[in-house]
């Protein structure tokens, strides 16, 4: 009884029809002629419920559905999800799925509707995007049933508690490392980048072919085999990529429901896969009052699933960041000169001559990039048409900002320092022109 109660439902239709019986039993202590209707829709109404209630739940098993759900959601990307719903039944029916949805969605009107014949299968498939990394736990999938006559609804569960873990978005890195094994990155935005010279890391001696230069024909191998040769080279290897995040307070700002630091760890895994596809060494620091985690920088390959796991795990309380003990840290933990892509972010200038100093000391020993964020409610408020005296001082007010982050990369500038100004959703396809323009000119 206990089970019936549960699966049991009146849908929509039976409130309109009784809804009318109650119209009719009013009419009916007005006007005579209504007695007789009114008797008839009650029993009518009584009969049809019964008659539907018998129906859907003389059979036990009368639809069968399937949750099917991929082993981990990339972060800031649309996931899909696939529901399969089988009709046991032998006439057709009417299906509205509700799914319950992990709470941080806070989705609460998420249903999808079908009709389904006798022994039809059918499949529905949606998309999520979560924000976060973490872990996401599924409720129940609920189908709910009804007959051609439609005035109850049978609910039927399945595929209860679902967990699955949002890793930083390795769908993003995939897109990447695709375009790069085919050679194809200019289509994402990354520039071809003009060597200056070439590297000394000797490869291989090959046939010349048009538009090789000519200053690295090799005369010995041109005199043996009768026909021009040149010496190939390639970039040098093995050199040390380090990805700093900075979890401090100034990461938690929103840019589309997701935190700097979210977009950040992202680019992170995103410059690290390039890195290792680039034969350098990659490697993860982030700090925010105290080093949160250190992962040496290595190129196995297990090392970027040992990234994704660091990246996965990073949690923060978004404390104000310890720069000088970043510097000793790197002092200690890194002893060869190495590139160092450090993404934090800076909303005045005062704010970045305040932590200037460790990272003056870092830009001796090594090649260091600050990466840091344009404010886009600031572009938006100074595309705005200034109307009335309120907006002009605001967009007087977003300038002076919009100014400092200009003077915050000409004092970088200054002191040897490497930045990258951009908007977050730029930050992958910024910090590999950056990569890739550093490596081109031998830099590191």
């Amino acid at each position: 009884m206990l089970t019936f109660i549960k699966q049991f439902f009146l849908a929509p239709r039976f409130y309109i029809a009784f809804g009318l019986v109650i119209i009719l039993h009013v009419l009916s202590n007005y006007y005579l002629t209504f007695n007789l209707i009114a008797d008839i829709s009650i029993w009518a109404l009584g009969i049809l419920l019964l008659g539907d209630t018998w129906i859907l739940f003389s059979n036990r098993e009368g639809v069968s559905a399937e949750r099917q759900l991929p082993t981990r959601f990339s972060n800031g990307d649309p996931n899909p999800v696939r529901l399969q719903v089988e009709n046991r039944y032998p006439f057709p029916v009417q299906i509205r799925l509700i799914d319950e949805l992990p709470p941080q969605f806070q989705i609460r009107n998420f249903h999808l509707r079908r009709n389904l014949t006798a022994g039809e299968k059918a499949t529905f498939n949606y998309k999520i995007r979560p924000t976060r990394r973490g872990a996401y736990q599924f409720g129940y999938l609920n189908v709910f049933v009804s007959s051609a006559i439609g005035l109850i609804e049978k609910r039927y569960q399945a595929a209860e508690n679902a967990m699955v873990p949002v890793y930083p978005s390795f769908i993003q890195m995939r897109k990447y490392e695709l375009l790069a094994i085919s050679n194809r990155l200019t289509e994402a935005g990354v520039k071809k980048i003009r060597r200056v010279g070439h590297t000394m890391e000797f490869d291989q001696i090959r046939e010349y072919v048009k538009g090789d230069d000519y200053r690295t024909i090799n005369w010995k191998a041109t005199a043996r085999r009768n026909a021009f040769m040149v010496n190939h080279y390639q970039d040098e290897r093995s050199q040390q990529v380090y990805s700093i995040i900075n979890m401090g307070r100034v990461m938690k700002m929103p840019f589309d429901n997701m935190s700097l630091l979210d977009y950040a760890i992202n680019a992170s895994l995103v410059i690290s896969n390039i890195a290792v596809r680039k034969q350098d060494k990659a490697g993860i620091i982030t700090f925010s009052n105290e080093i949160n985690s250190i992962l040496p920088a290595d190129r196995k390959p297990a090392q970027m699933q040992k990234i994704q796991e660091v990246l996965f795990r990073q949690e923060t309380r978004f404390l104000e960041a310890n720069y000088d003990l970043l510097f000793s840290t790197v002092l200690q933990k890194i002893r060869q000169r190495s590139l160092l892509l450090l993404f934090t972010n800076f909303e005045s200038l005062n704010a970045l001559k305040r932590q200037l100093l460790p990272l003056r000391k870092i830009a001796k020993r090594h090649l260091i990039v600050l990466i840091f964020f344009e404010n886009t409610e600031l572009k938006t408020l100074l595309s705005a048409p200034a109307d009335t005296t309120e907006t002009v001082y605001n967009k007087i007010i977003a300038e002076h900002f919009a100014f400092e982050k200009k003077q915050i990369v000409k004092e970088l500038q200054r002191y040897g320092i490497y930045s990258i100004l951009t908007t977050p959703e730029q930050l992958s396809v910024n910090t590999i022109n950056k990569y890739l323009y550093l490596k081109a000119r031998g830099f590191i």
